[in-house]
């Protein structure tokens, strides 16, 4: 698919009334409702030991498989292991078709798609019947899910009323509760008439043979317990060791998925027994109990892949989806392949269904790292989506505009004097534009008119910081130590303002501050696109460049940056040499408020005139490097400043780097909703410890005409407060 295709994809999603505001209820009420149900529960412990058990399990697969099957079969159950979703399906037909099967009945199967199971089915003359609500509403209208545990979240009341009156050919009442009886009255008669029932499993104990299903609606009982045929379908990651690993699953999955403490019905199927096939005498036969364990190729890989191995503990609880701005934004038919969706949704899409699919919809996750902190298995869901973008562009080549673009950052020579043409060249379309004291490009022309949807952007300092720097007089009596700034590009060449705050700040801590000048972009833009070679490239530059070892710490203002200095080593596993180095680097690289913080904070001599300020934290500041109190303590200790809270002011902005350039129509609407939370809180000043957010925001809010609300690095606030 093209991009110009996913972005077809992207406009209509935006375009379906329906659909944003039935996201937008859910995503918006999630959040809160599962705080209120983890109270009293320790959820970092929980889902360690989900990780746990879960790890344990893929790291012993083989045995485990075999003492299921061992135990299974003694209880009266047929097991069979397919090797491929085709071989799944063979089996399951012959199933059917030796036991004269005409209907089948379904229930929470994710697995059973994976195998086209209901499409082959009709193709033979069975009717496959789903039950669940959500899957029989997306069943009749010939839809796909659009969310792995709410199926059919993308239909309004209204839809439902229109799909249930075509089917029934009866007039339907968009009520909610009349649907579901609908639904009731239509699915009864199937549940006695089916003689194959259809199960997905949430889990299988290999200590026991028990298969285990949550389901909140009284057809998944209905479907193991009427029909003369009972068959789970499920893969290999379903998998514990122990009936006592599960305890931490069904403790985390509700809780996670739909903020339930526990779901209305918790069945456990071990072997088979018997059925009633004649209630009016109690006659009683026994019940054919068949599991097609999903063991591929595909499966196996991801397996053994240190990089996606961690894949196996992913409990389907999609609390990756609810809390992603990405999938709020556009729901699960576009961040999403056929079967799975969101952020595990394209990892899964791309091993198991459609490499292609995933290809195209790794592109839309913002790597802002929001899924990391609800996963209920304790994935690193963006790390990994991260690895699978780079392993695309290793595999198909980048765009080749991304790569010039990318190619010319990483040429510090070229980059830089590009940078300077550009600040004196802006001048016609910043003119008579100044915002806070700084111009502004509010529109610019043709192909890039897209830069300025929904936002202005800075121009190029007249002066790069790297030329201000010997201009400031550091009058630091007696100094404690020095420190490295690593300017990055935004404070280098856009925000010297804030890169001079920085400078001060630490001289009122006692610390003199040098530019090594041979440093250039942190390569994280190159990272972020999957461009290993650029990426290598800017950290064995900058590695160089800031020769750790002369210095007693290194400072950037930006996280991304701090973040990429950290995870330099990482590119240098086979060079002991650069390794080392690029250790001592990242040991000691510290964003600006951390390191302030650590270094005992500053004199409380700030001038006390009040200011309002609501703080706005960055994704890899708070959620990759778990800085977010020392900030607040910093601006607290400043006399005069008042901090107000605003609404989800740790939810990312739409920045993402060049998330903004790529998908303008996304960032836009996320941005619209951090200034509508901004304007809430009344406050003077947005306090930001991140250039690219302050770029997203302060442009936001001046595209809006609301510069009486001036944004600020918190190293601008602190100074400004103590400059005489």
């Amino acid at each position: 698919m093209s991009n110009e295709l996913l972005k077809q994809e992207i406009e209509r999603a935006m375009d379906n009334a329906p659909l944003q505001r039935a996201l937008k209820n859910f995503t918006t009420a999630y959040p809160g409702n599962r705080a209120n149900v983890y109270k009293g529960y320790d959820f970092e412990a929980l889902r360690e030991k989900v990780h746990e058990v879960k790890s344990y399990a893929r790291d012993h697969i083989d045995e485990l498989l075999d003492e299921f099957e061992k135990n299974a079969t003694a209880n009266g159950a047929h097991v069979f292991r397919a090797h491929t979703p085709q071989e799944a399906f063979d089996y399951a037909l012959k199933l059917a078709k030796e036991n004269n099967v005409k209907l089948v009945v379904k229930s929470k199967s994710m697995a059973s798609e994976e195998m086209h199971f209901n499409q082959g089915f009709e193709a033979a003359g069975i009717h496959a019947q789903e039950t669940d609500l959500g899957e029989f509403i997306n069943a009749i209208a010939g839809d796909s899910p659009s969310h792995m545990v709410m199926p059919a979240i993308h239909y309004s009341k209204e839809d439902v009323a229109g799909l249930f009156s075509s089917y029934t050919k009866a007039p339907e009442a968009p009520i909610i509760t009349e649907e579901v009886k609908t639904s009731r009255r239509v699915m009864r008669p199937k549940f006695f008439q089916a003689e194959m029932g259809v199960s997905g499993a949430n889990a299988a104990v290999a200590e026991t043979g028990t298969v285990i299903t949550m389901t909140n609606e009284g057809n998944g009982r209905m479907v193991g317990t009427m029909p003369n045929m009972h068959l789970y379908i499920f893969g290999i990651e379903k998998f514990v060791a122990k009936m006592s690993d599960i305890r931490y699953i069904f403790k985390v999955l509700p809780r996670n998925g739909t903020a339930q403490n526990i779901t209305t019905y918790l069945s456990f199927y071990t072997g088979a027994t018997n059925v009633v096939t004649d209630p009016e005498n109690d006659t009683k036969e026994p019940k054919q109990f068949n599991i097609i364990i999903l063991d591929t190729p595909e499966r196996r890989q991801i397996m053994q892949d240190p990089d996606y191995q961690d894949i196996f503990c992913c409990i389907r609880c999609a609390a990756c989806l609810n809390v992603c701005p990405a999938f709020r934004l556009v729901g699960g038919h576009v961040y999403g392949g056929s079967i799975y969706t969101g952020g595990i949704g394209t990892l899964l899409t791309s091993f198991l269904n459609s490499r292609e699919r995933g290809k195209d919809i790794q592109n839309i996750c913002l790597q802002c790292g929001t899924c990391n902190t609800v996963c209920g298995g304790k994935l690193d869901v963006a790390g990994m989506i991260l690895k699978l973008r780079t392993k695309y562009a290793q595999e198909d080549g980048l765009n080749p505009i991304h790569k010039f673009c990318l190619d010319t950052v990483s040429d510090r020579h070229l980059f830089h004097s590009m940078l300077r043409i550009a600040s004196v060249a802006q001048g016609t379309l910043a003119q008579g534009t100044l915002t806070q004291g700084q111009p502004m490009l509010r529109h610019m022309p043709m192909f890039l008119s897209g830069l300025t949807a929904g936002r202005s952007l800075p121009t190029v300092a007249p002066q790069p910081f790297r030329d201000v720097l010997p201009a400031i007089k550091q009058d630091v009596p007696n100094p404690k130590g020095k420190i490295a700034i690593f300017a990055g590009c935004l404070l280098d060449f856009v925000y010297v303002d804030i890169a001079t705050a920085v400078v001060k700040a630490l001289n009122m801590a006692g610390y003199i501050v040098e530019m090594p000048l041979d440093q250039s972009c942190c390569g994280a833009p190159a990272t972020y696109m999957g461009d290993v070679e650029n990426a290598k490239k800017a950290a064995e530059m900058n590695i160089n460049a800031m020769d750790a070892e002369h210095y007693d710490f290194i400072v950037s203002a930006c996280p991304t940056c701090t973040h990429a200095l950290r995870d330099y080593k990482d590119m240098f596993k086979d060079d002991p040499d650069m390794y080392k180095k690029a250790t001592e680097l990242g040991a000691k690289s510290y964003d600006f408020s951390k390191l302030l913080s650590m270094l005992g904070g500053l004199p409380d001599n700030a001038d006390g005139v009040p200011m309002k300020v609501t703080y706005h934290d960055s994704c890899h500041l708070k959620r990759y490097m778990g800085v977010f109190e020392e900030q607040r303590e910093l601006l607290e200790q400043t006399s005069g400043v008042e901090i107000t809270e605003m609404n989800n002011c740790d939810k990312c902005c739409g920045f993402g780097g060049s998330y903004s350039v790529k998908f303008p129509e996304m960032s836009a609407p996320i941005l619209e909703e951090k200034i509508d939370n901004i304007v809430a809180t009344g406050a003077d000043v947005v306090a930001v410890d991140c250039p690219g957010c302050l770029l997203q925001i302060k442009g936001g809010l001046d595209a809006r005409g609301l510069n009486n609300i001036q944004v600020k690095h918190t190293a601008q606030i602190l100074v400004e407060k103590r400059e005489k």
